[in-house]
């Protein structure tokens, strides 16, 4: 089913709207007029979305993202007391021509727990793939097709049957087929072994829509094909239905439904299907019970008859509720977003890295957007769009990208607290002095205590300090000091590179002492180190900057190896 079917079920409970695998979203902290616009502002929009969509056949937003807006809508509107009655209530515009049964949609189970429970106790049940296109009612009277109404609102929709019967895929006339027959189904775009899990959607239903409302016959309807998965009034055997069906020129479902009687079965056709090469894009599964009312009574409303399960999708709304913006040991600022907690696969997702400042900026992210993120290699979150922008644009206070540099915070002041921290980390990590034990948290304890406040004050520290320090205790303390008085035995060049020089540690093993380095000039440094020009005028300029020079006199005047006896 496309945009706006709105089937998606939730609860309220305790200011949490819960939906999918132990995921919660709390309720915006606005204010009870803001919340009000912000609903007003995002249902305009989906309502012009969707007038462009199934009025105008132009699809201005990726479908994942439009369900992604409608169900935050649909959460905003519980949070403010205002959700409609009936809560799978369609944002669609309605058709002008009746169904002659109506199209009832789907509940979606969030997971697995509640396809077990919904499973528990029926019988007769049968699973499906859920063909991801575009909902139709055909209807054939006398072997003929003579009806072709799109989904509209579930009761009425558009008169469609000009461009299905220029659709091969949907048999013109019938044999042996009942005098009046009405289906219901799902018009696709073809596809060569599609592996969702692989591909994902690519917009598959959005292009099918498109095709079916221009007003000139499209080409692309040579390529649509037709998935029957209703037959009201049918016959209630499910194999006697579905043998029909395929004699009657719709072999799809035949094909692609399989009998399960436990959730472990479901799940194992859901997995298979989500991995196989498959000639549809699919978003999930439909588990039938072969039994239904009379088309009589079916409503524009989820039946008690057949559920979905959906698959993660790709790409899921996120709201931002900060921006941070995170200094690091060379003067780079990294923005970072804070998230309203996100479900994708088997992790929470809380935060996700943008990149540098002007990217931010160029974005114009502010607390209370709606971005879309989806999960890259090995699992780490990746930032896609901004797909909603709220009403207020409060930026937030940045850093100046002119305070820090290579150069900047080799001590400890009040806005050099990130960076300076940063460096006292590298020194003390495996790249630089390898300090077992000492970790970014000691570093914050020594400089909340006021014990640190230049790079190298730690080397000054006494046991009896350290143990007295809140935080840290005898058995640490005694630890700390032991690998602070290990650190004296390190090589010059693991002290340099310790000291945040722009150099690797193989440049840096070509070097002695002080007095060779001090005395390398910027064409020399290029054929020692085999850098560039810029490079080698980085390295010059970072061994003549004062507070460097004053670390080398400290390191000097604790006879480090290297340093001793340059003063």
């Amino acid at each position: 089913m496309y945009k706006g079917a709105g089937r998606i079920g939730m609860t309220l409970l305790c200011g949490l709207v819960f939906s999918g695998d132990l995921w919660a979203e709390n309720c915006p902290t606005w204010r009870p007029e803001r919340l009000q616009l912000e609903i007003s502002t995002l249902k305009n929009q989906l309502e012009r979305w969707d007038v462009a969509y199934h009025q105008q056949g132009n699809s201005l937003i990726e479908d994942e993202v439009y369900d992604g807006l409608q169900k935050k809508l649909q959460i905003w509107r519980r949070c403010a007391g205002t959700a409609p009655a009936d809560e799978f209530t369609p944002l669609l515009v309605p058709g002008k021509v009746p169904h002659p049964v109506a199209h009832t949609g789907l509940r979606k189970l969030p997971d697995s727990a509640a396809v077990a429970q919904w499973v528990n106790g029926r019988r007769d049940l049968w699973v499906q793939p859920k063909v991801d296109g575009v909902a139709i009612t055909l209807v054939y009277r006398d072997g003929k097709l003579t009806s072709a109404i799109s989904r509209g609102n579930g009761l009425k929709g558009e008169n469609w049957l000009e461009k299905v019967r220029a659709i091969p895929a949907v048999p013109a006339s019938i044999k042996n087929a009942p005098q009046t027959l009405v289906l219901q189904g799902e018009l696709f775009l073809m596809m060569n072994d599609h592996q969702q899990k692989l591909s994902g959607g690519l917009n598959a239903r959005a292009k099918v829509a498109g095709a079916l409302m221009q007003n000139k016959l499209s080409p692309l309807l040579q390529q649509i094909g037709l998935f029957v998965w209703a037959w009201p009034d049918g016959p209630q055997d499910m194999a006697q239905r579905l043998g029909q069906l395929a004699a009657m020129g719709f072999p799809l479902a035949l094909a692609y439904s399989q009998p399960v009687n436990s959730l472990a079965e479901v799940q194992q056709w859901r997995i298979r299907w989500y991995q196989a090469a498959l000639p549809f894009v699919t978003d999930g599964v439909v588990i039938h019970q072969a039994s239904s009312p009379s088309g009589r009574y079916w409503q524009a409303k989820p039946g008690g008859w057949a559920v979905a399960w959906k698959y993660p999708p790709t790409q899921q709304v996120a709201r931002v509720n900060g921006v941070d913006f995170n200094i690091g040991r060379t003067g780079k600022i990294a923005v970072v977003l804070r998230l309203e907690p996100l479900r994708m696969d088997d992790k929470w997702v809380t935060r996700v890295n943008l990149g540098s400042l002007p990217r931010w900026r160029h974005l114009a992210i502010v607390p209370g957007d709606q971005v879309t993120i989806s999960l890259m290699g090995h699992g780490i979150p990746h930032l896609n769009n901004v797909v909603w922008r709220g009403t207020d644009r409060s930026v937030p206070s940045a850093p100046s990208a002119e305070r820090y540099h290579p150069l900047s915070c080799f001590s400890w002041q009040p806005d050099c607290r990130q960076q300076f921290l940063a460096r006292l980390a590298w020194l003390s990590g495996p790249q630089g002095l390898n300090l077992r034990g000492v970790s970014e948290s000691t570093w914050l304890t020594l400089i909340d205590r006021g014990l640190v406040r230049h790079l190298l004050d730690w080397l000054v520290l006494t046991q009896e300090q350290l143990m007295l320090t809140p935080g840290i205790g005898d058995k640490r303390g005694q630890s700390i000091h032991r690998q602070f008085q290990l650190a004296r035995q390190q090589s010059f060049a693991r002290w340099l590179v310790a000291l945040g020089a722009p150099l690797s540690p193989q440049q840096a093993m070509t070097l002695k002492n002080w007095h060779q380095t001090q005395q390398i000039s910027p064409d020399a440094w290029r054929k020692v180190a085999d850098i560039g020009a810029k490079r080698a005028q980085q390295i010059v300029e970072f061994f003549q900057h004062p507070p460097v020079l004053d670390l080398i006199g400290t390191l000097a005047s604790q006879e480090i190896e290297g340093f001793a006896n340059i003063q």
